[in-house]
């Protein structure tokens, strides 16, 4: 195993023991063998938590530069330091709230995975900022499996999440301007 490959399997193992939203590995490679097989080259990342995905798309084969914006101070702290350890230096790291970010540059690939109440904003900002043929990843749409199921759920703040969730599912199939698909994988 080589150096950065081991870093990442030590962020999976932070991240599950200490309870760190990470996508899930099947997740990871589905997402890595999209960024080959489409030829990407730049990608967007909205949600850097400890940097385990940025490390695992920056050192995909063929990606030349990944942003990765995350606002939590102590995930921030973290991901820098693990990007730091991986020595890449295709990836950078803003501090910020995603939604008072400015980003200037076009990307390749644009992957939203951060607060899914803002599902939403997050895509309608950053859309602007997509190649010609760009693609955009939203993970997690099935959160937990309670999408679908948000009448059900007892947990007022809960059954609001997931209602946004589920507004958000309504605006992609409603939305002409994207050809839509749903990969079902990890969660």
């Amino acid at each position: 195993m080589d150096r950065v490959s081991k870093l990442i399997e030590e962020i999976r193992v932070y991240g599950v023991n200490n309870e760190v939203p990470i996508m899930s590995v099947e997740t990871i490679d589905t997402i890595k063998k999209i960024i080959i097989e489409n030829n990407i080259h730049s990608i967007l990342e909205i949600g850097t938590a400890i940097a385990y995905s940025t490390i695992n798309f920056a050192s995909t084969p063929g990606v030349e530069k990944i942003t990765s914006i995350e606002r939590d101070d102590d995930r921030y702290s973290i991901a820098c330091d693990n990007v730091s350890k991986s020595e890449l230096s295709n990836i950078r790291l803003i501090h910020d709230d995603a939604l008072n970010t400015i980003i200037e540059d076009k990307y390749d690939l644009l992957i939203i995975d951060a607060a899914k109440s803002q599902n939403t904003r997050f895509f309608n900002k950053y859309k602007e900022n997509l190649t010609e043929n760009g693609m955009i990843i939203i993970d997690n749409l099935e959160f937990h499996g309670y999408v679908g199921r948000s009448k059900e759920i007892k947990s007022r703040n809960l059954r609001q999440m997931v209602g946004k969730i589920e507004k958000f599912l309504k605006f992609l199939d409603e939305n002409s301007e994207y050809d839509v698909e749903y990969i079902e994988v990890g969660d």
